[in-house]
């Protein structure tokens, strides 16, 4: 009967260690097409829990009186594995969520101006959030203009998105809860689905297959945004986790030395920035190298004339449709074509309309490539 107890006890070992195994960044997981079996695990983990359990208590007396002290042993390695994948290395026992939002006019704001935003204007109303604070939450629940917002932030794959968080018809919470293929993923309150964030979409669950609808967000310097946004909001730090956002102090600038929020300094590696632009179901992705030397790229999307620009900040750009296929250069911060724009695409002459933006994001080419297959290639030239 002794044999039950550490059949149950290695069953228990591995289960923990495959729970937590195909949700997080461990050697091979993320490489895997695995998330539905990481969801029935999941899903099924006090079941499949009970039954180790119950195995080890139908031998546990007659493994204790064998040999008292390798059954004790077994015993305490398994609490303790337990304990660590469940409490230490579980995302939302790593991350945490702000105690209190603290958002700040600019007269009060103390986050230093060349800080990187994902900034968002809603109903004439704007608010910016620092990545260097977001990318250690992952995701901060808000409400701009009337509405509730889920900013989401993933440093793994320096992907920035904000999404309206309402499911069915009802405002939703989430946490964190892993991720797959390097991109954070989030757990409904609610039906307990899974979603991905670069995309908003849920991949497992029930309501898989469905979409969060995303809002439109930039990235920007705090000084840039600011210009533009005056009466703008920024999210403070919450000095509770000064020690979390420490340790992320250089990742806006690129120079982190962790294998998975390091950058690459040349073009089209796995961590190379690039900014990836989408409309509808075409996307492109611009070398950051080149944009940086460049500073404006004329390329087509879709079929369509785009401009992507980088403002003299060398941190915050922008893309935007080019009317009538202007080819535009850039002066300090206007572009300039058949008419000037700032680079925000308002006009500079008031008697034509602003320019139309479009979705612009900066990732590691990893992360674009991976979740964004259908990208032409071609601007690469």
């Amino acid at each position: 009967m002794k044999k039950w107890f550490y059949i149950g006890a290695i069953g228990l070992a591995l289960f923990e260690v495959l729970n937590v195994y195909f949700i997080m960044p461990m050697p091979g997981s993320q490489e895997m097409e695995s998330i539905d079996l990481a969801y029935f695990l999941y899903t099924w983990r006090w079941a499949f829990r009970g039954a180790f359990v119950i195995l080890m208590a139908i031998g546990a007396y007659k493994a204790y009186v064998s040999r008292r002290w390798l059954m004790l042993g077994v015993l305490v390695a398994c609490l303790a594995l337990a304990y660590l994948f469940n409490f230490k290395m579980a995302a939302d026992k790593m991350f945490y969520q702000p105690g209190q939002l603290s958002l700040s006019d600019s007269k009060s704001n103390a986050i230093p101006l060349d800080k990187l935003v994902l900034g968002i204007e809603l109903n004439n109303e704007a608010k910016a959030y620092p990545i260097q604070l977001i990318a250690y939450h992952h995701q901060v629940l808000d409400t701009l203009g009337g509405k509730p917002i889920m900013v989401t932030y993933c440093s793994v794959c320096r992907s920035g998105r904000i999404f309206e968080p309402v499911v069915n018809g009802a405002p939703e919470t989430f946490r964190l809860v892993g991720m797959d293929h390097f991109n954070a993923m989030f757990e409904d309150e609610s039906t307990g689905s899974w979603w991905r964030q670069v995309s908003g979409e849920a991949i497992a669950g029930p309501l898989k297959g469905s979409a969060l609808p995303e809002l439109r967000s930039e990235q920007s310097s705090l000084k840039q945004w600011l210009e533009r946004y005056p009466n703008s909001l920024v999210m403070q730090r919450d000095s509770t986790f000064n020690e979390e956002y420490d340790d992320l102090d250089d990742y806006d600038f690129g120079i982190e030395r962790g294998d998975l929020t390091r950058t690459d300094t040349l073009s089209w590696k796995e961590k190379s920035w690039v900014v990836g632009i989408e409309s509808g179901n075409d996307s492109k992705a611009v070398d950051w190298n080149r944009l940086k030397e460049e500073r404006v790229v004329n390329l087509e999307l879709g079929g369509k004339p785009v401009v992507v620009a980088l403002a003299q900040d060398t941190l915050s750009f922008y893309a935007h449709a080019r009317p009538d296929n202007t080819v535009f250069s850039i002066r300090n911060d206007t572009l300039l074509g058949k008419h000037r724009y700032t680079i925000w695409g308002e006009p500079i002459d008031d008697s034509i309309p602003p320019l139309k933006k479009i979705n612009a994001y900066q990732e590691f080419w990893h992360s674009w490539r991976t979740f964004h297959p259908e990208t032409d290639l071609s601007v690469q030239d």
